[in-house]
């Protein structure tokens, strides 16, 4: 869709070496730069940015970077360097926090839960904390096994990848360019933007509420993409409304 801006190319370069980088350093990686849910004594402040540069494997980074190469450039020459980075990590910034309030709303009624049970603070972090080590699940007598998964994986599931910045761009782009014709795989007629990206925003809503996974891994973040591209909506809203009305 037109040559690539610098911006966009700096991205990209930069998430290819994260993503080469974690591949040497293996756990060390993801326990430093992934975003752990701020209970886990992994947790870092600094990975609300940095996992936007982390990637799980080779076909998760490929369709972001896909993503961003193919709607990025575009928006960038639209709005200019400097908005299109305060929107890409505001919307990673948003769907990194949407995604932890989601996961504090499962973590604590199950916590809450544990100690209803009778099960001490200290047994509780221990028990999560090995199964960090583990990758298993510790059961408590009088507790249902669902709960303490619930409450597990909450605790032990770091959230990478630059998804969430991505639908920010994805959302902006359809503000902009809401009737601009795509083509996607497998089905030959072009489909306007808004109703194109504005569909894969619902599946990303109805998987959210309902668990079920219609598209992608079943551990995807879905409140990070809405999240993104709520923030994505909204502030590419206002400035075409407000700062861009030759848009219009």
């Amino acid at each position: 869709m037109g040559r690539i801006t610098e911006t966009v190319k700096v991205l990209l370069i930069a998430n290819i070496l994260f993503f080469v980088g974690s591949q040497f350093l293996g756990d060390y990686a993801i326990k430093m730069l992934a975003l752990w849910f701020p209970e886990n004594e992994n947790f870092g402040i600094w990975q609300v940015v940095t996992h936007m540069f982390m990637h799980g494997d080779i076909s998760h980074i490929f369709f972001n970077m896909f993503a961003l190469y193919m709607f990025g450039s575009v928006l960038e020459q639209a709005v200019g360097q400097q908005r299109f980075l305060f929107l890409y990590f505001s919307s990673g910034l948003a769907a990194a926090g949407l995604q932890i309030l989601f996961t504090y709303l499962e973590f604590n009624p199950a916590y809450q839960a544990l100690l209803d049970a009778g099960i001490q603070p200290s047994q509780i972090y221990e028990s999560l904390d090995r199964a960090v080590q583990t990758n298993s699940y510790q059961f408590f007598q009088g507790v249902s096994q669902e709960t303490v998964m619930q409450l597990t994986d909450a605790y032990v599931t770091p959230m990478v990848g630059a998804s969430g910045a991505i639908f920010g761009v994805l959302a902006a782009f359809a503000v902009v360019y809401p009737n601009l014709p795509l083509y996607i795989m497998f089905i030959p007629i072009p489909i306007k933007a808004k109703y194109l990206i504005g569909g894969y925003f619902l599946i990303n809503v109805y998987s959210a509420v309902t668990g079920a996974t219609l598209l992608g891994p079943s551990n995807t973040a879905y409140w990070a993409h809405i999240g993104g591209a709520i923030i994505g909506f909204i502030t590419m809203y206002y400035w075409k409304k407000n700062q861009f009305n030759r848009w219009n």
